[in-house]
């Protein structure tokens, strides 16, 4: 088995622990973002994976792909061009005080990609699975077209498609709206994680008969808003939500459910009460939904418990990607949270 994703990454500059950015005369430097989050976590669990994407030709992309090299990724179908990788600041909130991220990313080199500079035929050979986000459409005109045109090659290919929807208002910009764009591609995707703000935002479903302003969320929301899905996009198969409550930016409920067209499957819930890094959690649930769909065929309820236990462990992990092995979600899985030394 192997999966490709498609996207754009970035490099990360991020105040040191919790200062502001008034306050900080440094910053630290990582590289992160949504489709390459997803790709380092099935790398980590053992799933051969490439990510694509378009880097300038200079020392920083250089050094994004030595990064994801390191971790595994296959980085051999990264296309060339442009004059520079996008950047997005991070200042770590704490409490009460939520984080904030301020992007740079304007005129990245992904951003001006066309479509036929990737040769989809080739990047698909032998794969199985392929993922995208709705951060790439919404980043320009020419990236929504090469990842429609990737999903139309995966389909002709009978491989199997995954989307976040991962509604960013603040980067719809170029002149089309969420919903003009993001139906064509959800219509050629099998898997669709999101939550009730994505659908309706994106997708325009509401739940039907609920009320969902309260601040509880019942589960009759969620198989209501899927439901819709599957009959607006009669491809979907299963429907998938991440349900995250926020006490404050420090503590945080987290768990997750999935829709199959017959029965609507509810993970645990954590409580993670001491987060490290909550940036990259939806990536990390992404990816250990891709990889539970792929390795526990037969039983969802398995792969959305892998999916949602891998993303707790993420909230530990400093940076965008999620550096866990399958051995410590099982672990996590199995009920054993107590973080002891392992000797």
């Amino acid at each position: 088995m192997k999966v490709v994703t498609f996207g754009e990454i970035m490099l990360r500059l991020a105040t040191p622990g919790y200062l502001r950015f008034s306050q900080t005369d440094n910053l630290t430097a990582t590289f992160g973002g949504g489709e390459a989050n997803v790709a380092v976590s099935l790398a980590n669990f053992g799933i051969p994976v490439d990510f694509v994407t378009r880097l300038p030709k200079n020392d920083i992309a250089q050094s994004c792909v030595m990064d994801l090299r390191k971790y595994g990724v296959g980085v051999d179908q990264i296309v060339y061009g442009g004059d520079r990788i996008g950047i997005y600041f991070l200042e770590t909130g704490a409490v009460s005080r939520g984080s904030k991220v301020v992007y740079d990313r304007a005129h990245s080199a992904v951003s001006e990609i066309k479509s036929g500079m990737i040769d989809w035929d080739k990047v698909f050979e032998g794969v199985n699975w392929f993922h995208w986000t709705g951060i790439t459409p919404a980043i320009s005109q020419g990236a929504a077209d090469v990842c429609l045109e990737a999903i139309h090659k995966a389909n002709e290919k009978g491989i199997t498609v995954s989307c976040d929807l991962n509604y960013r208002k603040n980067l719809w910009n170029y002149g089309k709206k969420a919903g003009e764009v993001m139906p064509a591609l959800v219509a050629g995707t099998d898997v669709i994680l999101g939550n009730e703000e994505d659908a309706e935002k994106v997708l325009g479903i509401k739940p039907e008969g609920v009320d969902v302003t309260g601040g509880h969320v019942e589960a009759a929301a969620y198989e209501s808003v899927s439901k819709q899905i599957m009959t607006k996009f009669p491809r979907c198969k299963k429907v998938i939500t991440t349900l995250r409550g926020s006490i404050n930016a420090n503590h945080n409920s987290w768990s997750g459910v999935l829709w199959d067209g017959k029965t609507l499957f509810e993970a645990p819930t954590y409580q993670i009460t001491d987060i490290v890094d909550r940036v990259g959690g939806g990536d990390s649930f992404m990816g250990g939904l891709i990889y539970g769909l792929l390795t526990y065929t037969s039983d969802d309820q398995k792969a959305l418990n892998f999916a949602v236990a891998a993303s707790c462990l993420k909230h530990t992990i400093y940076g965008d990607y999620n550096q866990v092995t399958v051995d410590e979600v099982e672990k996590l899985m199995g009920g054993d949270a107590s973080g002891r030394v392992a000797r």
